[in-house]
C-alpha cells in the first residue's frame, strides 16, 4: 500500500509537486512543495487521519474557504485546498523562516519590547479576522511564523473547520484541536460557539511565556492543564521576570481572565493596553520652551476617531486626517505636525494643553469619522492650545463621494481661521487635490495605512492595495506613485532585485503621464531613477517637484540621499538641511547630514547635528517607543559623540524590535564600525545583504564604515554587491 506522500503526489500532481516532509504538528503533516502553475514554493499540509475520519469534503472546503478569504499582512494566505482519496489539504505560502517556537526554543524568552510588538501584530491580525467572523481557535507559537523578523499568523479556520462535521467536543477530540497550554477556559469546557475573547486569552497565554520562558499553566497531562485553565487563578509574569512592566502585567492579567466577560472588549482594547514608553536619557542641552502664543500659525491634526460600526474602518478615518495634513503641509505660512508625530496620540487621551507642548504647535484639529453604506460623516473642531478654546467647528453630512470635498473644505477653513495668506499656487495646491473614483480611493487608503509601517510585509500589502485602486481606477496617478514607492523602498531595504526596480520604473512613469503636475508624482519618478543611476534624470525630476511643492519633505529628503550616494556631499547636506527646515520634528535629516559634513571634513558642523538629530530623536522615541529606525540612526550619532555605552543600549534596543531587518543590521553594523568592533560590524553587514540589502553605493560612501575598508570580508562582501 503506497505510503501518504505517494498518494498525496498522486492526488496533487497537476498542481503540485512534492519535495520533501518539513514539519509535523498536532493536526498536520507539511510538505515543502512548488506550485506548477505559478512557479513557486509553496507548504502543503496533510491533516492527520484520525482528525477526519468522520469530516464530510463538503463542509470541510466550505469553513476552510471563509478563511481563505482573509488578507493582512500579518496572516499567511491560504491559497488553495481539497480532499481527495480520504485525504485533507490545504495549502499556503511557503515561508522562509523560523517559527515563534523555534526562536522561544532558541532563546528562552525575548526581550520585552520584542515580545510587546510581536504581540502587537498577532493581534492586529486577529482583529481584522475577528471583524470578519473568523475566529482563530489555536493560537500558539507553533502557528507564528517568524519572516524577516515580521509575525505572519497561520491556520486560520483550521481547527472550526475539523471539528466542523464532528460530534465530539474539543475535550473529546483531545489536544490536537485548541492546544491545552494556551486553551481559553471556555475552549477547554468544549464550548463551541468561542468567539473573539477566546483568541484574546490564547494570545495572553502566548505573551506570558514570551515574557517568562513559559505559559502561565504548564506541565502535567493535557487533561490536567484543562483543569488548570478552568480553575486556578492566571501567574504573575512579574513574579517570573520584574524587569516587565506593572502596566504589562496588569494588562495581561485582565486578558486571563476566566470569565470572557471580564476580559479586555477586543483584542485591539488588550494591545494598545500594552504601550511600553522607551526609556531615554534626556539630553545634556536645555531645550528653550515654546512660546504658543507667539506661534499661532502652526497646527496637528490629530488622527480622527472611527466612529463606524465596522471597526476595519480605521485606515479610512486615518486615511482622511492624513489627507488634511497633506494639504495643509502645502501652505508655506503654516507649520504643520507631520503624520508620525500627530499620530501618536492614536489612542490616547491626552489633554489638548499638554499635546500642544509635545509637539510645539498652537493650535489642534481633532474630529470624526461615521461611514455607513454610502453616507459619510465628518466632524471636526479646531482648537487652541493656549485657552482650550474652539476657533471653527463643522459637521458635513454628505455621500461618500463627496469625501475629497469635505477634505477640501475643511483645509480651507482652517486656513482662514488662523488668518493665512494665500497665494495663487497654494489655493490651487488645497483647493484642488486630486480625485479618484470612491473605491479606488477606499483602497489607496488602505495601502497608506501599510505603507507607514515601513516594514517588508507592510510594503508588500500595501503595494497590492495600490494596485488594487489602479485596477479600479486606471488614470488614479497617486495609486501609481503609491505603488512606485512601495517597489522603491523594497529594493532598497528587503529585496534588491531586478524586478521591484522595473515594476518601480513603470509605475513612477505611469503616475507622471496621468499626474504631470503632481509634485509627489515626481518625487517618486526621482527616487526610481536615482536607484537605476540615472542621476541627471533623477535630479530634474526632483527639482521639478520641490518647484510644484517647496514643503514636499520627501523631494529635499531622497534628492539628498541620491546625491550622497553619488559622493555629491556638498549637495547632499544642501536637501539634508532643506528636508529638516521643511520638517523640523524629523530626525533623519539631520543625523544623516553628519556623514557628508564628516566627508567634507566640517567635523565641528557634523558633531552639532549630531547633537542636534539626536535630541530630535529622544522627543520623538517619547511619542513612537517603538521606532526602530529612530534607536538605531541616534546610535550611530551617539557613538560619533563618544557615549558608547548609551549607542550600544540603544542599537541593543533596535535590534530586539526588529533583529532581521536589513536596514536595523545596516545601521546596528555602523554603529559597531564606529565604536572600533569590526568583526561584529561584518557580520552584520553580511546578514544584511543575505536578507536583501543591495545599495553598494551607500556602502562606498558612507563615512560610518571607514573602519571596515581594509578588512577582506568587507572587500569580499562589495563585490557580491
Amino acid at each position: 500500500m503506497p505510503d501518504l506522500q505517494e498518494r498525496l503526489q498522486s492526488a496533487l500532481r497537476t498542481r503540485y509537486r512534492l519535495d520533501r516532509e518539513v514539519g509535523r504538528g498536532g493536526m498536520a503533516t507539511v510538505y515543502r512543495a512548488e506550485d506548477l502553475k505559478h512557479r513557486r514554493p509553496v507548504a502543503v499540509k496533510v491533516l492527520h487521519p484520525h482528525l477526519t475520519s468522520n469530516l464530510g469534503a463538503e463542509r470541510f472546503l466550505r469553513e476552510i474557504g471563509i478563511a481563505a478569504r482573509l488578507s493582512h499582512p500579518h496572516i499567511l494566505t491560504l491559497i488553495d485546498s481539497g480532499e481527495s482519496e480520504g485525504i485533507f489539504y490545504y495549502v499556503m505560502p511557503f515561508v522562509q523562516g523560523e517559527s515563534l517556537r523555534e526562536r522561544l526554543a532558541r532563546e528562552g524568552r525575548l526581550p520585552v519590547e520584542a515580545a510587546l510588538e510581536i504581540t502587537r501584530r498577532v493581534g492586529a491580525a486577529l482583529a481584522y479576522a475577528h471583524a470578519q467572523g473568523v475566529v482563530h481557535r489555536d493560537v500558539k507559537p507553533e502557528n507564528i511564523m517568524l519572516h524577516e523578523g515580521e509575525p505572519m499568523v497561520t491556520d486560520f479556520g483550521i481547527a472550526k473547520a475539523i471539528t466542523a462535521g464532528s460530534a465530539e467536543s474539543l475535550t473529546q477530540t483531545g489536544a490536537s484541536i485548541g492546544t491545552p497550554a494556551y486553551m481559553s477556559p471556555e475552549q477547554a469546557a468544549g464550548t463551541r460557539d468561542l468567539d473573539a475573547r477566546s483568541d484574546e486569552y490564547s494570545l495572553a497565554c502566548m505573551l506570558h511565556e514570551m515574557l517568562a520562558g513559559e505559559p502561565p499553566f504548564a506541565g502535567g497531562s493535557p487533561q490536567a492543564l484543562i483543569v488548570k485553565h478552568v480553575l486556578e487563578p492566571a501567574p504573575s509574569v512579574r513574579a517570573r521576570r520584574p524587569d516587565v512592566p506593572e502596566a504589562v502585567e496588569q494588562a495581561l492579567l485582565r486578558a486571563l481572565a476566566k470569565e470572557p466577560e471580564e476580559r479586555w472588549g477586543t483584542v485591539l482594547d488588550f494591545t494598545h493596553a500594552l504601550s511600553l514608553p522607551v526609556a531615554v536619557t534626556p539630553p545634556d542641552q536645555t531645550t528653550t520652551p515654546l512660546n504658543l502664543a507667539g506661534a499661532p500659525r502652526s497646527i496637528a491634526v490629530l488622527p480622527f476617531v472611527n466612529m463606524s460600526a465596522d471597526p476595519e474602518n480605521e485606515y479610512f478615518t486615518d486615511g482622511v486626517a492624513e489627507e488634511i495634513i497633506n494639504a495643509l503641509s502645502k501652505v508655506q505660512a503654516l507649520r504643520v505636525a507631520s503624520r508620525t508625530s500627530s499620530f501618536a496620540f492614536k489612542g490616547k487621551s491626552e489633554d489638548i494643553g499638554e499635546i500642544g507642548r509635545k509637539l510645539r504647535v498652537a493650535t489642534v484639529l481633532e474630529g470624526s469619522v461615521r461611514k455607513a453604506g454610502s453616507r459619510l460623516r465628518v466632524t471636526a473642531q479646531l482648537v487652541s492650545v493656549a485657552d482650550g478654546f474652539h476657533l471653527w467647528s463643522e459637521r458635513y453630512d454628505r455621500q461618500l463621494e463627496d469625501v475629497f470635498e469635505i477634505q477640501d473644505e475643511i483645509a480651507g477653513s482652517i486656513v482662514r481661521a488662523l488668518q493665512v495668506v494665500l497665494s495663487d499656487t497654494e489655493r490651487k495646491a488645497i483647493g484642488e487635490a486630486p480625485r479618484a473614483q470612491v473605491e479606488a480611493y477606499d483602497f489607496y487608503l488602505r495601502g497608506r495605512q501599510f505603507f507607514h509601517q515601513f516594514r517588508g510585509s507592510g510594503m508588500q500589502f500595501a503595494r497590492r492595495m495600490f494596485e488594487r485602486a489602479m485596477e479600479i481606477d486606471p488614470g488614479y496617478a497617486r495609486a501609481y506613485a503609491g505603488a512606485a514607492d512601495c517597489c522603491s523602498f523594497l529594493y532598497m531595504y528587503w529585496d534588491a532585485s531586478r524586478t521591484n526596480l522595473d515594476q518601480a520604473d513603470a509605475y513612477s512613469r505611469r503616475a507622471l503621464e496621468l499626474g504631470p503636475e503632481i509634485a509627489e508624482a515626481h518625487a517618486s519618478r526621482g527616487l526610481s531613477l536615482s536607484l537605476s543611476r540615472r542621476h541627471e534624470e533623477a535630479e530634474r525630476e526632483f527639482e521639478t517637484a520641490i518647484r510644484l511643492d517647496p514643503k514636499l519633505y520627501e523631494a529635499h529628503y531622497f534628492y539628498a540621499r541620491a546625491e550622497f550616494q553619488q559622493g555629491k556631499y556638498e549637495e547632499a547636506v544642501r536637501e539634508y538641511m532643506a528636508a529638516s527646515r521643511v520638517r523640523p520634528e524629523d530626525y533623519q535629516a539631520l543625523l544623516l547630514v553628519d556623514s557628508p559634513l564628516t566627508s567634507l571634513g566640517r567635523i565641528e558642523e557634523a558633531r552639532a547635528a549630531c547633537r542636534k538629530g539626536v535630541e530630535v530623536a529622544m522627543r520623538h522615541l517619547e511619542l513612537n517607543p517603538d521606532d526602530a529606525r529612530a534607536l538605531y540612526l541616534s546610535a550611530a550619532s551617539l557613538m560619533h559623540l563618544g557615549e558608547r555605552e548609551r549607542a550600544l543600549d540603544l542599537a541593543a534596543r533596535a535590534q530586539a524590535l526588529d533583529p532581521e531587518d536589513t536596514s536595523v543590521l545596516y545601521n546596528v553594523a555602523c554603529v559597531y564600525a564606529i565604536g572600533g568592533e569590526v568583526d561584529k560590524a561584518v557580520r552584520s553587514l553580511e546578514r544584511a545583504v543575505q536578507n536583501g540589502f543591495g545599495q553598494r553605493e551607500w556602502l562606498e560612501n558612507d563615512s560610518d564604515l571607514d573602519s571596515l575598508r581594509a578588512e577582506p570580508r568587507f572587500q569580499a562582501l562589495m563585490r557580491r554587491l
